[in-house]
């Protein structure tokens, strides 16, 4: 029964759509319009979530920007100069992807040079140990040596068994 009733639970929820902060009288009348506007939407950050997109955001800017994005596609703008605008308006930082550029270009490409770097370094890494003979066994003991071993380990042996013959100082 439980199991039954946790599939149900997880039915209902992939059945039921996305939501979204979207407001009834914000959808156009034109459905290809409004996919233009929810798509620009997605990009767009909301300026005071910050993590979020104007699309899933309930913050007052957000709907003010979705107001916004809607205007613009309404005045016959492209979905290149909507961002532009936008872009002009409250800068890159408004954009959740920001664009490919030559100020963005630290951003863009700063995590793979540090993957790069990192898988480097493990490769030297594992060469110098290679190269250390970490992995070459030590070579035979001597006769005197195993004598040597045999004694210790006798010692301690025998002051395992008993405890008061131990040397705690």
């Amino acid at each position: 029964m439980r199991r039954m009733m946790a599939a149900f639970v997880a039915l209902m929820l992939l059945a039921s759509p996305a939501a979204y902060a979207v407001q009834p009288d914000e959808i156009m009348s034109d459905p290809v319009k409004e996919g233009r506007a929810r798509e620009l939407s997605r990009e767009l950050r909301c300026m005071v979530c910050q993590n979020q997109s104007i699309d899933d955001s309930d913050a007052p800017l957000a709907r003010d920007l979705r107001l916004l994005v809607r205007e613009r596609i309404a005045a016959g703008d492209s979905n290149s100069q909507v961002l532009d605008f936008l872009v002009a308006r409250y800068g890159e930082f408004v954009l959740l992807k920001p664009r490919f550029e030559r100020q963005t270009l630290l951003l863009w490409l700063l995590a793979p040079l540090l993957l790069m770097g990192g898988g480097t370094a493990l490769w030297l890494q594992i060469r110098r140990r290679a190269r250390s003979g970490a992995d070459v066994p030590a070579p035979p003991l001597t006769a005197e040596e195993e004598a040597r071993l045999a004694a210790l380990m006798s010692d301690d042996a025998k002051t395992r068994r008993r405890p008061d013959l131990r040397n705690d100082t």
